[in-house]
């Protein structure tokens, strides 16, 4: 027997990107509950530590599952640096519509947070629930517009990207004019925001690159009749070690 893991699967969407992805179907007696997608983070992949987690977990419990890889992102067709919010969020969005049936939990990690909360702005009847770990709605302006400074504004706007520093790689990240601009199209803390279903936030108090001001932010604009906000002293951006992810099957159980 192979130690290989099975090559994801390739899925078209309406825009004509190839979307790499790995789908666990629920076995009979849990196929009436909603299934679970993972949205990763901004330059990550669904081979990550939380989405390898969640799969085991969703494949001991017989629940459907999926995690995929956004456009330009891991295995999927494209190029990260001519990506956007706009571009992943239709790409989570025919995930989404072509690929499960019923309302669905949705799990977001850090960019991942702001696709889920455009999908349920968008499609608030496929959402059976909603986690946020370390979501981080609008960071294109909040996190990254608003810092930086006034050459590095202008050279982004004159030169259509700036490179900056990376904490996760020696490869820096390459910021688009266009996903700052298409970005303020996708803005989801400037309006109102209903999210009529459970919804989690999941927040480390360490960490720095989303702060637990946002994750605050965010409770304090979403409206809903079941929101709760959990902040893990200690745990960082990752929120990966064996607590948090404990914590994240635990969170999904609940909902």
């Amino acid at each position: 027997m192979s130690d290989h893991p099975p090559p994801p699967q390739r899925l078209e969407t309406p825009d004509g990107r190839q979307i790499a992805y790995h789908k666990l179907p629920a076995t009979p007696d849990q196929s009436t509950r909603p299934g679970v997608i993972f949205l990763g983070g901004f330059r990550s992949d669904m081979n990550g530590s939380k989405a390898l987690h969640l799969e085991e977990w969703a494949r001991k419990h017989g629940r459907a599952f999926l995690r995929f890889d956004y456009s330009g992102h891991g295995q999927s067709s494209g190029t990260f640096e001519e990506g956007a919010i706009g571009d992943w969020f239709a790409d989570a969005r025919a995930v989404l519509s072509a690929l499960t049936a019923g309302p669905q939990i949705l799990v977001g990690s850090s960019m991942g947070g702001w696709i889920a909360l455009l999908l349920a702005r968008s499609l608030p009847d496929r959402v059976a629930g909603l986690i946020g770990i370390a979501a981080a709605p609008d960071f294109t302006e909040d996190s990254m517009w608003a810092t930086f400074t006034t050459p590095q504004r202008a050279s982004l706007m004159a030169d259509g990207q700036i490179a900056l520093p990376s904490d996760y790689s020696e490869t820096p990240y390459i910021i688009t004019r266009r996903l700052i601009e298409d970005g303020r199209d996708h803005l989801v803390l400037r309006t109102a925001l209903p999210l009529p279903f459970p919804v989690r936030l999941l927040q480390g108090t360490a960490d720095t690159d989303v702060v637990p001001a946002a994750a605050l932010r965010l409770l304090d604009h979403a409206a809903g009749p079941d929101i709760r906000l959990t902040l893990v002293q200690g745990a960082d951006h990752r929120f990966s070690d064996p607590a948090c992810l404990l914590l994240i099957t635990e969170t999904i159980e609940s909902v």
